[in-house]
């Protein structure tokens, strides 16, 4: 049987192409919460799956709809399934191998450090500012990489769109101004890059004693 053929051994093979051995290890020791399973998070969590990191605790109580699939990793015969249960099915259509704990939970103030408590980086992913700002006052001082997201929206200016170094844990992506609103509405340009570069953040903190780029984000 080829690689090609034995598919749970084939993506790992090709990843091997591109990371040594102890870089790939050390990605897949790292465990992923990501907190919304909407534009951000599904394109974040597809990255780094891509990048090989296999662990991940994924949270979301919405279900796919029509309006997601502009910007959202899902597709039209998903509509109507929870987007965590949905996600899961996309994402070990990349690695098999792939463990992760789909919770159809709203995170509250009051939960979240429960279901994070594993996690090593937080995947900030939310919608609306006001459960934003509730996770980053959670997890601010936790100790956990904290990786978030604000100013997204719209089209246009993708330069915008930078990384800030909060503190030793905390970064924020995003140009912090452009907010989902009646001019600016959620689209998958913007949003991908602010997806990619919460990746790019992680695949980074994961390989930060190798040699690479990862003293752009001062990690």
């Amino acid at each position: 049987m080829s690689e090609y053929e034995n598919g749970r051994n084939s993506f790992k093979q090709g990843l091997l192409k591109h990371f040594s051995p102890e870089q790939l290890e050390k990605i897949e020791s790292f465990t992923i919460g990501i907190a919304g399973a909407g534009g951000l998070g599904s394109n974040c969590a597809q990255n780094l799956v891509r990048s090989g990191f296999k662990h991940f605790v994924i949270c979301d109580f919405d279900v796919v709809e029509p309006g997601n699939l502009n910007r959202q990793f899902y597709f039209q015969d998903q509509l109507g399934i929870t987007k965590v249960d949905a996600l899961a099915v996309n994402l070990r259509r990349i690695n098999p191998d792939v463990e992760i704990a789909s919770l159809p939970v709203k995170i509250t103030s009051g939960n979240a450090r429960e279901v994070f408590a594993g996690c090593d980086v937080i995947v900030e992913a939310f919608d609306r500012a006001e459960a934003k700002r509730m996770l980053v006052e959670t997890f601010y001082s936790s100790g956990k990489y904290l990786v978030a997201a604000s100013g997204l929206a719209g089209w246009g200016n993708a330069d915008a769109i930078m990384t800030l170094q909060v503190h030793d844990y905390f970064y924020m992506v995003g140009d912090l101004v452009s907010e989902v609103g009646e001019n600016r509405p959620p689209c998958a340009p913007r949003v991908n890059i602010a997806a990619a570069k919460q990746a790019d953040l992680i695949l980074s903190m994961a390989l930060k004693q190798e040699h690479g780029n990862s003293e752009d984000y001062n990690i």
